[in-house]
């Protein structure tokens, strides 16, 4: 459960800190006020993508803290980063585009972030219900409700092992000419990296040399007469500053106060001395040969184009090297391994085959559960004679990486109509409706749950049963729903108003919790009110609050 947040230069939001409670928690504000700026803030915090231009104008970096308890997280993600009762996380972005994340202080990968936030909160984003459209999405809940991930990622092994051993197989059965003529490009290709001999690192390396390499004359030049001064001339820095060291440690045998002295000149001498073996070394291994330079750099050349032909990397350079030459010694061997390479194609398919019919099964048996479940929560959402069905339909001659089903959400709003796909029937009030529904179920153990205007689209009874559907949601969790309908909002067990504020230059954002009397006054604004003192929109205001909470 989400204990505070606390946002600082964020889009339009200088500084906002507030602590959500248990239960219904409501952010209204006037169109354009930045009701969802916050929302995204926590998104940010729980490892969302960052950008710059999150960044608010005049800031240097934004921050974002977050508060959480432990209740609703799994024991095994407690252990792996040590939580206990409450907990912060932290993430920051400067205008570099350097992030950093934390937790309770301490720096972690921003993955540990979004590792952690997916067993806290579950977000449902103001078009997300959209997104029910797509029989990828379709297919993906179901699943999720049916908690097939490990099954799946077994079906999609297969499917990846049958798909490998049909290329190979593929390769082995391409006719001689084409066979010739992939084996002349392997051969061409592999020549190519080949006869450069390239060696790991070996980029590198030469990266640090150039420098070194194409000043080569005049950093010899230099380094001769800095060794010169140093070391080598009559009155040179070694010569002066010895004769000067032995003086004032003849002095300080005759006056103590000069040890000091004499002791950093001691020091001073040793550090030169090493200056200067160090000069000596770095001139004896320049190599000022134009033979030698004019060797170097072309070898860089030759590695550089050999990086934009088969990289970026070097390693990339070496890995294809490689890959050619197994993919030579497969074709020069194909009509060998032929036969094997059906029978190993043929084993696949029967494992994948086996797992699609396994998968089917259990998608079938959930499919008819979650339908029954989901008419039951979303029936009361102002649907008379709702019917809501999962088809799943096997094509087992066309198996891909999840199966070899297709899953179609098949919807009919009124009594008497046979229910069609969901893309072609529901609007966008009924899709965010069936997405509440679908996110009551599908929530499980997780703590808190965010809805930003899950509401678009509906208004009257309809927004009524919402705000009731949404107060059952909160019972035993948290929730947060950012909304614009008065009878949504009537229903919070804490109300949070979003302003927004400007002095022609900048734009400020503010959010404030409503006290009791202030909520009613909010209620009646979003009802249309002129005046915090319209007394028919105020009592009005207070029926809907009344109602909601059964009073």
């Amino acid at each position: 459960m989400l204990k505070s947040l606390c946002v600082k230069n964020f889009a339009v939001i200088s500084s906002v800190e507030f602590s959500p409670k248990p239960g219904l928690n409501v952010f209204t504000g006037e169109t354009g006020a930045g009701k969802s700026v916050a929302i995204s803030a926590l998104s940010f915090a729980l490892g969302s993508r960052g950008s710059v231009s999150l960044i608010k104008d005049g800031a240097d970096k934004l921050e974002v803290q977050a508060v959480f308890d432990t209740s609703s997280l799994p024991r095994e993600i407690c252990q792996k980063y040590n939580l206990q009762g409450t907990f912060c996380l932290t993430r920051t972005l400067d205008r570099k585009g350097k992030g950093k994340a934390f937790i309770n202080k301490m720096p972690v990968p921003v993955t540990a972030l979004a590792e952690i936030g997916k067993e806290l909160v579950d977000f449902h984003g103001q078009h997300e219900h959209q997104s029910l459209l797509h029989a990828d999405v379709q297919l993906n809940l179901l699943d999720h409700y049916a908690r097939l991930q490990t099954l799946k990622s077994q079906v999609f092994s297969a499917w990846k092992k049958w798909q490998e051993a049909l290329a190979q197989l593929q390769a082995a059965q391409m006719s001689e000419q084409e066979k010739q003529r992939q084996l002349d490009l392997c051969a061409f290709q592999l020549k190519e990296i080949e006869s450069v001999h390239p060696k790991p690192g070996e980029d590198l390396e030469l990266d640090q040399k150039l420098p070194q390499i194409k000043h080569a004359g005049k950093l010899l030049e230099l380094a001769a007469q800095a060794y010169q001064f140093l070391y080598e001339d009559e009155n040179s820095a070694t010569a002066l500053l010895g004769r000067a060291s032995r003086q004032v440690a003849d002095m300080a045998q005759m006056d103590e106060s000069l040890e000091r002295v004499a002791d950093a000149l001691a020091q001073a001498e040793s550090l030169i001395s090493d200056a200067c073996a160090e000069i000596s070394d770095y001139r004896d291994g320049l190599d000022a040969d134009p033979q030698t330079i004019d060797e170097i750099l072309t070898r860089h050349e030759k590695l550089k184009r050999l990086k934009l032909k088969y990289g970026p990397e070097l390693e990339d350079v070496l890995k294809t090297a490689a890959e050619m030459k197994a993919q030579i010694e497969r074709l020069q061997n194909a009509h060998l391994v032929e036969e094997e390479l059906q029978k190993t194609a043929q084993k696949y398919r029967q494992q994948l085959d086996s797992l699609c019919e396994e998968i089917h099964e259990k998608r079938c048996g959930a499919a008819q559960k979650l339908s029954a479940l989901l008419q039951k929560e979303i029936s009361p959402l102002g649907f008379d004679g709702l019917c809501f069905e999962i088809a799943v339909e096997m094509d087992p001659q066309t198996p891909g990486p999840t199966g070899a089903d297709q899953v179609e959400f098949l919807f009919s709003p009124n009594p008497g109509q046979t229910p069609r796909p969901l893309r072609q029937t529901a609007s966008g009030g009924e899709l965010s409706r069936v997405m509440l529904g679908l996110k009551t179920i599908l929530s499980g153990e997780i703590g808190t749950m965010i809805f930003d205007e899950v509401d678009t689209g509906i208004g009257g009874r309809t927004a009524t049963l919402v705000g009731q559907k949404l107060r059952q949601v909160a019972q035993g969790r948290q929730v947060l729903c950012v909304t614009h309908l008065a009878s949504v909002a009537a229903g919070a067990d804490a109300h949070f108003f979003i302003e927004k504020t400007t002095d022609g230059k900048t734009t400020q954002v503010g959010l404030k919790e409503l006290s009791p009397k202030e909520i009613p006054q909010e209620i009646a604004r979003m009802l249309g009110a002129l005046s915090d003192t319209d007394a028919v929109a105020l009592s009005h205001a207070q029926q809907m609050i009344d109602a909601a909470h059964g009073k």
